[in-house]
């Protein structure tokens, strides 16, 4: 479809990858252009002077930094005059992502469905159980994949356009001029299916002008589901929107006829979706065995063998056919945040003629048999009984079937805890997220940690513990292994331990220098305070981030554009003029929106100061402060300024990258 590209692309999509490879079993791309999509959409518009390419992902969360490509809009844009557009989708409430998956070409082909352009998508029909090409960037291989897109022209397509025009200014960018085409025709490898079928464009937006939610994607899928009267068909992969499967079990009763088959992963492939979406799939399951009606619905997963070797595939596909009159194909799962959270976009296409109806109930067949091993006439002339025909193929030992999932519930407490932040019904809103989650027992725990912190804070100064708290001893318990290779690992280990019972950082600065010397007592106190920060931070970022967020509302904003966007300083001037023991900042620190990278190097530069002064001049410090004068007084803070100086310059480097990224 890119090939017939002559004026404008739009790529909308949850993910995206430059070295995603566009070729088929064969392994190579036959026109003579690259195979991977970056360098192909470099080489299109390099081949066609008056095209342009807008590509919109969403800006993603930092638990999914691990999964994304580095630097991605450097990758497609570059070389390309500006021709290829990357922009970020930032503009979404909290909690919601991007999940639209469209590319539409110059307003008159489109191309919807569940896949993004991204890596670990790959796969054939087929679904082989091992197959070479299969495998990401690095070599890793992954398990057969299965997805169904579908392409459109004419009104579908203009309108499609039209969609995608608007998500791109949502997100902040300019909408490029229409040029009028030549030609545009329908791909020659591509068969015409349908002519001339009813299609309709469902959305779930929650970035609109009126600022309120548009749930179509729902209340079609509810209309869909009250006109069954037969059979209904559904891929997906998620299964936890509990209200869908309510409806689809009042159907069933209402309808005693009506039979259902739902296609899902046997598993989740990530910790959190096991978390957050397993929970949900249980209750999903337990509301047709709580409506009577299980015996006349199958939750099954497909298998795909080859000798010994089995793999259970991975159903990625968003796709419901309701009675062969209704086919339905998009980006949206079957869980709650698909109804009201994200942005999604179906296309639903209804039968208007017996034509039609073939056309849907062929779909239908060749998606079961293709799972099955079957040909398609196999499973129409077993339609009025399929579930027994799954039976036979799954007990047959065939080399591809489909197998029974098992329900199953995650009764431990972070699973509890994930499942309504992963699977929101509606953008997670700071405000009634913060009354919904700081109970009064959170309340309790979260204040009893602040309180134990500074508890163990004052009982270093205040108590007995003030005794074992004093740099000599330290010094003496350090100088036992400062000639050993284990001294310094020795006092970096005591940083950490330190940090986490809130001992007086200062005086294991102190007494690492006179331990170990200036130089190296420098290098392992810098060390020791850096490994000591981190821990603290990873803790507080488990375990309040996400709480203090919701606590502080739309404060939560302002503090990110204000104070976070400035967080190197921030945290240089917090340990400059420490207005908070070590292990308590770092607590906080890692609760907040604050940026790990931003705290690190805040750390290291406001520390280094006076860990260089401790270690270098020792005793002496204490000399200059019982005789200072004014010109001592002049000097230091001449001293100060210009290191403040240094670091609002690693501030401005830090933020102008961050600003390119």
């Amino acid at each position: 479809m890119l090939l017939q590209a002559q004026d404008l692309v739009y790529i909308v999509g949850w993910d995206i990858h430059s070295e995603t490879r566009l070729v088929g079993e064969s392994g190579r791309a036959d026109d003579g252009l690259p195979d991977q999509l970056g360098p192909l959409l470099r080489a299109l518009v390099q081949r066609r002077p008056a095209l342009r390419i807008n590509i919109l992902v969403w800006d993603f969360v930092s638990f999914y930094t691990s999964e994304r490509e580095w630097n991605s809009a450097a990758k497609f844009s570059a070389d390309t005059d500006g021709r290829v557009r990357f922009h970020l989708d930032a503009t979404l409430p909290f909690g919601s992502a991007q999940h639209q998956k469209i590319v539409c070409v110059d307003g008159s082909l489109a191309f919807v469905g569940g896949l993004d352009l991204t890596i670990r998508r790959w796969d054939t029909s087929d679904h082989r159980p091992d197959h070479a090409l299969r495998c990401d960037p690095q070599g890793k291989p992954y398990l057969p994949f299965h997805d169904v897109q579908c392409m459109v022209d004419g009104d579908a397509a203009a309108q499609l356009f039209d969609l995608v025009e608007e998500r791109w200014r949502a997100a902040g960018q300019q909408i490029d001029d229409r040029r009028p085409l030549k030609s545009l025709r329908w791909p020659a490898n591509v068969p015409v299916e349908a002519r001339h079928m009813p299609v309709g464009i469902a959305r779930t937006e929650v970035v609109c002008p009126a600022g309120s939610t548009i749930r179509e994607v729902e209340r079609s899928l509810i209309a869909a589901i009250r006109s069954a009267t037969s059979f209904v068909y559904i891929e997906n992969q998620f299964t936890s929107a509990t209200r869908i499967a309510r409806e689809l079990a009042e159907q069933m009763l209402r309808v005693p006829s009506l039979r259902v088959v739902v296609v899902t992963p046997k598993l989740h492939s990530s910790w959190l979706e096991s978390q957050a979406m397993q929970n949900g799939r249980g209750a999903f399951i337990d509301c047709f065995s709580s409506a009577g009606v299980a015996d006349r619905i199958r939750f099954v997963y497909p298998v795909s063998g080859n000798g010994d070797t089995e793999a259970a595939v991975m159903v990625h596909s968003k796709l419901m056919i309701v009675d062969d009159r209704i086919l339905r194909v998009g980006s949206a799962n079957l869980n709650n945040r698909s109804m009201g959270a994200d942005s999604e976009c179906d296309l639903m296409f209804e039968a208007a003629s017996d034509e039609h109806r073939e056309f849907i109930a062929s779909v239908r067949r060749r998606l079961i048999a293709h799972f099955c091993g079957l040909d398609e006439q196999a499973v129409a002339q077993n339609d009025d009984r399929l579930f027994a025909l799954l039976d036979d193929v799954s007990r047959a030992g065939a080399t591809k079937a489909l197998r029974e999932v098992e329900s199953s519930v995650l009764t431990n407490a972070l699973a509890t805890m994930v499942q309504p932040v992963a699977d929101p019904e509606r953008p997670l809103h700071l405000e009634r997220a913060a009354s919904r989650m700081w109970s009064t027992k959170t309340i309790i725990g979260m204040v009893s940690i602040a309180v134990a912190l500074f508890g163990l804070a004052m009982a270093w100064s205040y108590t007995s513990l003030n005794g074992f708290a004093d740099a000599g001893r330290m010094s003496t318990l350090l100088s036992a292994y400062s000639q050993s290779v284990w001294g310094p690992p020795f006092a970096i280990a005591a940083f950490v331990v330190g940090g986490l019972v809130v001992f007086p950082v200062l005086v294991l600065i102190a007494a690492t220098a006179a331990a170990l010397g200036p130089w190296l007592g420098f290098v392992t106190a810098m060390t020791g305070v850096s490994l000591s920060a981190f821990v603290l931070f990873a803790i507080g970022r488990a375990l309040g981030r996400e709480r203090l967020q919701r606590l502080l509302g739309r404060r939560t904003a302002r503090i990110q554009e204000r104070v976070v966007g400035k967080g190197i300083l921030a945290v240089v001037v917090i340990r400059m003029i420490p207005i908070a023991p070590f292990s308590v900042v770092n607590v906080v620190a890692g609760a907040s929106t604050l940026p790990l990278r931003d705290f690190l190097v805040g750390t290291l530069l406001g520390m280094t100061p006076g860990i260089l002064a401790m270690a270098v001049l020792g005793a002496q410090i204490a000399d200059l402060a019982r005789h200072a004068s004014w010109l001592n007084i002049v000097l230091l803070a001449l001293a100060f300024l210009g290191w403040l100086a240094i670091c609002a310059g690693a501030q401005f480097v830090a933020t102008w990258l961050a600003g390119r990224r």
